[in-house]
């Protein structure tokens, strides 16, 4: 009997917090290019190195209920004197449950807070799968997807007012 609660003193509390729980996460699509093999593996000695370029974007999807799919596509390539030493496309996905958590402070989750949990693993595939292409491991650099978010929502309000 000392261990019971009675009603009003946190009982049922975890009931109504917010959660965010991870169900699931996978690779949905991979692809690593590495065109000008051995030739381009032998250029990797050259003084100046590479030109990376990176491109990210988060999609997310409702399943039914609190489950919600996100997806971080990562997209990149290493050229070097204007020929591509590799190329990669990674969509990797995550399906979460989100529960008492306010309908405008959904999206914001999704596209922040699921991709940050993503992230480390599809860094890990992409560094992976570039070396297992004979180059030195790329990791991408950390992003910040809460400003990543912000920088999306004004791009979408700008089009509207400059066409007022």
């Amino acid at each position: 009997m000392a261990n019971e609660l009675p009603n009003g003193n946190g009982a049922g509390a975890e009931d109504t917090a917010p959660s965010l729980n991870a169900l699931i996460q996978y690779t949905k699509d991979f692809s690593f290019e590495n065109p000008k093999a051995p030739r381009a593996l032998a250029q990797q000695e050259a003084q100046n190195g590479p030109q990376m370029s990176l491109q990210v974007n988060v999609s997310t999807t409702g399943l039914g209920g609190p489950d919600y799919e996100t997806v971080l596509k990562l997209e990149g390539k290493a050229e070097l004197n204007n020929e591509t030493l590799f190329a990669f496309d990674l969509s990797y996905a995550g399906v979460f449950r989100l529960q008492n958590i306010p309908e405008e402070h959904i999206h914001p989750v999704l596209v922040i807070d699921c991709a940050r949990l993503l992230f480390p693993f599809a860094r890990q595939i992409i560094a992976e799968a570039v070396q297992n292409g004979g180059f030195p491991a790329f990791y991408v650099p950390p992003i910040d997807f809460a400003a990543l978010y912000q920088q999306r929502m004004q791009e979408t309000a700008q089009p509207g007012a400059a066409n007022s």
